[in-house]
Order: structure tokens, then sequence, then C-alpha cells
């Protein structure tokens, strides 16, 4: 029998409920930004599948092929530019760029600069070994999780994702992640992807568009959104993602066309270059990795032959084919490699870098989808890529989007982040002192050390999703599984978050004006 009293123990438990209780609105309160276990930015650098040697290998080797094989297919007022730049056109009609036109232009070219969103909150800073992550792709499905189904995607689908991406804390930036199927008309596809992205978030956008006149209709938006054109080059919150080239080493003529608007237009863009490993590019890692740098090293001088020190992303997105079929293997253990390799070559120039992570070929989210993700994140968000591109709700490699694969990814990312913070060793880390007041005065364990109360919010992250509960709570709970979990969640973003940054009257402008084709009827609350 106990030797404690009753009324002893009745208090010892009010203060273990207590404790408990405690601890419970500790971790519901917000924190600061710079007290929380992760934030946008963390700085990476960590994991380097090349070294400083190897590095330089690819460099110039690029060099060497923009100097002896160079880029077919530029468009007239892209040669008269590069040309005036130094690069020589060829009697083949290829252009080739001298070692000293891609020096010039790397002396140049626009570093350390933001990527600003409607809400300042959200401006980022890509550059150095800073990690952000964002959506992207271009799904023409979307997926459901339970019974399988893919449906074509659709404008109201785009304006769900971007809102929800709104909501999540790991998910930096927003970048357009389906295509709005049911808009037949290429023009109205291209604004009313822009509109419906900046519509559903204040996070940084991106966009693109397949002709110059869908480009400049959306700028005009743009600026009666900022308030004027003034405003707009101030701040561009909407960056371009531009396929500027058809790999191997032939620029898109269509998108050239968009990417000179854009640069005029003070618009980022993203210099993207997919060259498919095995397929659109050499099968050996390292040779996909030198037309993926010769690619956007020629896309560089192509902007700053525009307009020097115009913003661009070195946008080298290597992907890979899985050889026994030349099918797209986006979450392959290769990808993960390139994609690393990428951000150490954007690191070498240092020039803000854009990658792609987290393109799983797992047509639902599940155990292949989620492991497929983890170390594709792990691994490009340890090796400081500044954007990581395609990072949430993507599924059979950039086929299908998945709105709860978003929370389920939100999750990883933010796992993925507290390994890119690293460990903190401070002297009051090292933790000496609460060591010897738990060992010589206290109870023998720290669950109710100051230390613990502290670091339980600013050390820690936990997920929204992931399962931590014993067995038996998680059977009293009706054992339900993540994509369970994420339906529960996403229930009250969908009926209640519906951003409201753009007032009526210049909503009112735009529909006007232009062709605006998601229904207010979904823009807003269910009455």
């Amino acid at each position: 029998m106990s030797s404690i009293p009753m009324e002893s123990g009745a208090k010892d438990m009010t203060v273990r409920r207590g404790g408990r209780e405690a601890r419970r609105a500790m971790r519901a309160a917000p924190l600061a930004e710079n007290e929380r276990p992760v934030r946008p930015g963390l700085e990476g650098g960590r994991y380097k599948p090349l070294s400083d040697a190897e590095v330089l290998k690819i460099h110039n080797a690029a060099i060497d092929v923009l100097e002896q094989i160079g880029m077919a297919d530029a468009i007239p007022s892209g040669i008269e530019a590069m040309t005036k730049a130094g690069a020589i056109m060829n009697s083949n009609g290829r252009l080739t760029f001298p070692r000293a036109v891609i020096e010039d232009t790397l002396a140049k070219a626009a570093r350390h600069f933001p990527l600003y969103a409607q809400d300042p909150r959200y401006d980022m800073e890509p550059w150095g070994k800073k990690v952000y992550f964002g959506t992207a792709g271009a799904a023409v499905h979307m997926v459901d999780p339970v019974t399988g189904e893919y449906r074509d995607s659709e404008t109201k689908d785009l304006y769900d994702i971007a809102r929800i991406v709104d909501t999540l804390d790991h998910v930096h930036f927003f970048q357009r992640s389906v295509v709005c199927r049911e808009l037949a008309d290429p023009y109205e596809m291209d604004f009313n992807t822009c509109y419906a992205s900046v519509a559903g978030t204040t996070k940084h956008v991106g966009s693109s568009w397949v002709d110059p006149k869908h480009l400049e209709a959306s700028l005009e938006m743009l600026h009666m959104i900022a308030g004027s054109e003034a405003k707009w080059r101030e701040r561009p919150f909407v960056s371009q993602s531009n396929c500027f080239v058809v790999p191997p080493l032939k620029f898109a003529q269509d998108a050239c066309r968009c990417l000179e608007v854009a640069v005029r237009g003070g618009m980022p863009v993203l210099l993207l270059s997919a060259g498919q490993a095995g397929a659109t590019a050499p099968a050996a890692l390292a040779g996909a990795i030198v037309q993926e740098v010769a690619e956007c090293l020629a896309g560089l001088v192509y902007v700053n032959a525009i307009k020097p020190g115009a913003p661009a992303i070195f946008g080298t997105w290597c992907f890979v084919s899985d050889l026994r079929t030349g099918a797209m293997s986006g979450g392959s253990s290769e990808q993960a490699l390139l994609s690393a390799a990428s951000a150490q070559m954007a690191q070498f120039y240092d020039l803000t870098g854009g990658t792609a992570s987290g393109m799983t070929d797992a047509k639902l989210p599940d155990a292949q989808s989620g492991s497929e993700k983890a170390y594709n994140h792990a691994l490009v968000g340890n090796a400081g890529a500044n954007l990581i591109y395609e990072s949430a709700g993507m599924q059979a490699s950039l086929l299908g989007f998945c709105l709860e694969s978003l929370l389920i990814d939100n999750d990883i990312i933010g796992a993925t982040q507290r390994t890119i913070k690293g460990i903190d060793t401070s002297d009051e880390s090292l933790s000496i002192e609460t060591i010897r007041k738990t060992c010589l005065e206290g109870p023998g364990h720290y669950l109710g050390s100051e230390q613990t109360l502290q670091r339980m919010q600013t050390e820690y992250v936990y997920p929204l999703i992931g399962d931590r509960a014993n067995p038996k709570e998680w059977v009293e709970m009706g054992r339900p599984d993540a994509v369970a979990k994420a339906q529960k969640k996403l229930k009250p973003i969908m009926s209640s978050h519906f951003p409201q940054h753009i007032s009526r009257e210049v909503d009112d402008a735009i529909r006007a004006k232009f062709p605006v084709r998601l229904a207010r009827e979904h823009m807003a609350k269910k009455v």
C-alpha cells in the first residue's frame, strides 16, 4: 500500500496535469519568426555530391560545349542581341559563345535580388545557400487519393491549390501547379493561370506563357494589382518560368519571345533547362549536368544582352529517365544527385539557383511517394539549393496533383528544414548546468525542466499529419492513415480560407477588361 497520503497524491496529479497543460499551451502559442525551429531561408550546403575540383571540371566542360557546339534555332531578335554581346553566328546556323562572353556575362549578371510577394512577410532572399521550397509543374490531372481516380485539372483547382499553399508554413512560394484544361483558348489559359495564382496566395508566384501578347495582358493585370507599372517594377511579385531551350542545345522560339517581354517588363525569369538524362541529355550524370549548365549559361547571356543585370534564376532542372523504358523517373536517387549538384553549380557562379525535388513516380500519396520525396528533399535541401520547385503535391512524375499530398509534403519539407538547420552547439545548448541540476538536485529526468519547456517549441518540429500516437491511441482514433488525416485538415481550409488581398474594385476592373474564367462564387465562403 502506498505511503503517500491521498491529499499529496491528488496534489501531485494536479501538478503533473498542470505541467501538461502548460506544455500544451506553450505548443499552441505562436512563436516569433526568429524563435521557430525552422523558417524560410535556412542555410544549407553541408551535402556536396561534387568536390570543388569536379565543379570546376563541369564548368570548363560547359564552356567547351558553348564554344565548340553552341545553340541552334535562335530567333532574329535573340541573334541580334547575343551577337552584339559577342556570340558568333556560324554558317551552320548555330550561335557559339566564346569564353570571354560567358565571363563578361557572369561579371554583370544580377545577384542577391529578392523575390517579392504581395505580402512583404513572404519576401524571399534566395542567394548564397539559403533554401526555399515551393510548388511548380504543369500537371494535367487532379488525383483522388481514396479512389485512385485521375481527372482533368481546371482553373478552380489551380486557385484551390494556391489558397492551400497560402496557409502552409513550409511551402514558401507558389508556382502554377496544374493546367487549366477546360480552357481551350491558349490566351485564356495563360491569363487565367496567372490570375488564379495571384488571387489565391499572397506569396511569390511563378507562372508561364506561350505567347508574348498573353504575357503583355498579364503584365497589365499585374500593374493594376500593384497599383501602377512603377509600383510593379519596384516589387515584381510574379516570376516567369521560361523553358527557353528544347534540349539538347536548341532555343525554344516562342519561349524566347516571351523571355524578351518579361525581361523588359521587369519580371524575374527562371531560365529553365529541363533535359532528361538518357533521352534529351546524356545518360552520364556528369554529362547531363554539363549540358544543363551550358544551356543556362547561354540563357544568362541572352537575358543580360537584352538588359544587363536583369534578375534571372539559374534553373538547371536535370531530369532522369528510367533507361529500361525511357519514362521519366522524378523520384529516383539519380534525380536527387542531379538536383543537389545543380545547387552546387549555382553556388559556384554565385547565382540564384532553382532546381526540382519531390517529383515522385508514385501515383498516390503512399509509402513510395513519401520515401522518394523525403530522400530527394533531404539531399537537395542540404545541398543548399536556393529555390526548390515541385516540392509539394506532385504525383506520377508531374502528371498528377493531389491536394492531400500538399499537406503531407508540408510535413516532409518541415522535417527536411530541421535537418538543414542542424544542431546548435552554443554553451547553453551543451547543457552542462541543466545536466548538473537534474542529476544532483532534481528528479533524475528532464521532462519538466526549464530547458525542456523552452526548447520543445524552438528546437523541435512537430508534424501536422504524421502520426506519433501509440498503437492503443491510434486504434481509439479509428486507425487513421495519412490521407485521412490530411483530408480532415483540408476541410476547414477549403471551406474558410479565401484570400481577399485584391480589392473588389481592382478585381471588377480586371474582370471588365480581361476574360477571367474563375467564378467569383468559387472564391468566397458558401453562405
